[in-house]
């Protein structure tokens, strides 16, 4: 292997997962610094500790959830006995994120119970350093029809998120051209079931972010997935992306429809809160969409090489 190809480890998808998310870290995190808690959601702290603690609970959820599939990843490229433990090890981690209570929507300050899924996080990024420093070199193999139907996705998934950014940075739509129009989020509106008005889209993070990210995530590493060299692994990898995938767009249906429809009196009906697994029709759709997503994309070595 020559050191020109050591040079390209094939892993820059995984480095533009890891920039969104930590761009979106350093927006909450000064966000949640400036503006005070009546302006923001479910949190009691501002400045440096409000800051601090809202970043913190970020990484805790959805950052881990994304970190298991860039850890599939770049341990198959060390090939490594000392990556697996590893491997293993973050993603038990960052598997903490769903045991109940430890992700509290009417509580997000800061929680001990946050910290195994953020110390998995941290492990998944130094396993990607060690990966682009040591890793098995892999040139990605993608159609253009591929590359052109994830460039539209992920297009319509960020107009969508839009309002989520301008909240995450502080700020409101109101007055920007088309958007503006488009979305509601500086106006007062009844919060369903909370008994008391509030922005229609708050400052700060909104799960419906979350599942823009874990959904850009998805198509990212998708890229990746006929680099991954052990079948069992590949398949699972890419069965969980199609979940995740499902689940981020499921999220900011959620969001949205809240916000942009009940909000506005068009309806009373809601479009299930999906952000915990449950024994629900809303969770049998999201597992089924995520079979017909793997079975149509991601299921055979062949496809996951031509795509």
């Amino acid at each position: 292997m020559t050191g020109a190809s050591r040079q390209k480890p094939g892993l820059l998808e995984t480095y533009v997962v890891w920039l969104l998310f930590v761009l979106t870290a350093s927006a909450v995190f000064a966000t949640y610094w400036r503006l005070p808690p009546s302006e923001l959601w479910k949190v009691s702290h501002s400045g440096l500790a409000g800051g601090a603690g809202r970043a913190f609970v970020f990484v805790s959820y959805s950052a881990a959830l994304a970190a298991v599939a860039v850890v599939a990843i770049v341990v198959d490229r060390l090939e490594d006995r000392r990556a697996v433990l590893l491997g293993i090890a973050a993603c038990v981690l960052c598997a903490t994120v769903a045991i109940p209570g430890v992700q509290t929507p009417s509580d997000l300050d800061a929680k001990w119970a946050n910290l195994p899924a953020v110390l998995g996080v941290g492990i998944a990024a130094g396993l990607t350093a060690w990966a682009a420093a040591s890793g098995r070199p892999e040139r990605v193999r993608t159609t253009r029809a591929g590359d052109l139907a994830r460039l539209g996705a992920g297009a319509v998934a960020l107009f969508w998120a839009t309002p989520y950014i301008a909240a995450e940075l502080g700020f409101f739509l109101d007055g920007v051209p088309l958007l503006g129009w488009f979305f509601q989020t500086e106006r007062l509106r009844p919060e369903p079931g909370g008994g008391y008005t509030h922005a229609a889209v708050h400052h700060g993070h909104h799960h419906g972010l979350d599942g823009f990210l874990l959904a850009a995530t998805a198509l990212l590493l998708s890229r990746l997935l006929g680099g991954i060299g052990r079948r069992s692994l590949r398949a699972v990898t890419a069965a969980y992306l199609s979940l995740m995938l499902v689940y981020g767009l499921a999220n900011m249906a959620n969001d949205q429809w809240t916000e942009q429809v009940v909000k506005r009196d068009w309806t009373s009906w809601e479009i299930p809160d999906v952000l915990f697994p449950t024994a629900s029709v809303a969770w049998a759709a999201i597992v089924a969409c995520a079979v017909v997503v793997y079975l149509a994309f991601w299921r055979e070595r062949p496809l996951l090489r031509g795509r």
